[in-house]
């Protein structure tokens, strides 16, 4: 029997590398603009996972978070710096797993430019609240799931599909290579 990728019609799989993946990262991570935020990946452990807001984000395919200097992840980014970040930007696509590098920074320049207001709840002082660190992730590879051609156009094909009994999945997915 035949995988669903070899009856796929249509191409279905595009790895990115260079400017093309760092603009898909940002596509895709943009739509949600939170996750999962995975440490202590290498421990053989279960993960140390937390949803995590993203304070800004680069073509290259980079991103920043403020965080308490107090805090487990900053403790545990100490002590191992590889993450895994997971994005899901909607219910049927918009997918993406990344794996990186962090470092925390006390850049307080940095700081004020990713400050937002409602960040005050977990930093009771302002902008200037002593804990407050940034941590950048610099992403070393990922891989994406979306459609090509809006919800819309993914789900009038599924139905299609089903009704002619055939593969019309409007799906891509390929590795991204920053």
């Amino acid at each position: 029997m035949d995988s669903i990728n070899q009856q796929q019609e249509e191409k279905n799989h595009e790895d990115l590398s260079a400017v093309n993946a760092g603009k898909k990262i940002k596509e895709l991570a943009g739509k949600s603009n939170t996750c999962f935020f995975c440490t202590d990946i290498q421990s053989g452990k279960p993960l140390t996972v937390r949803p995590m807001s993203v304070q800004k984000m680069d073509e290259e395919g980079n991103f920043w978070f403020l965080s308490a200097s107090d805090s487990y992840k900053n403790k545990e980014l100490t002590a191992d710096n590889k993450v895994h970040l997971l994005f899901q930007g909607s219910a049927h696509s918009d997918f993406l797993s990344i794996y990186g590098e962090a470092d925390i920074s006390t850049d307080k320049e940095l700081i004020k430019e990713l400050w937002e207001p409602i960040l005050k709840t977990w930093f009771t002082e302002g902008v200037d609240d002593p804990r407050i660190t940034v941590i950048h992730v610099k992403t070393n590879e990922g891989y994406y799931w979306d459609n090509k051609h809006g919800n819309a156009v993914a789900l009038m094909k599924m139905a299609a599909g089903a009704v002619l009994g055939k593969t019309m999945d409007d799906s891509i997915e390929g590795r991204l290579k920053p």
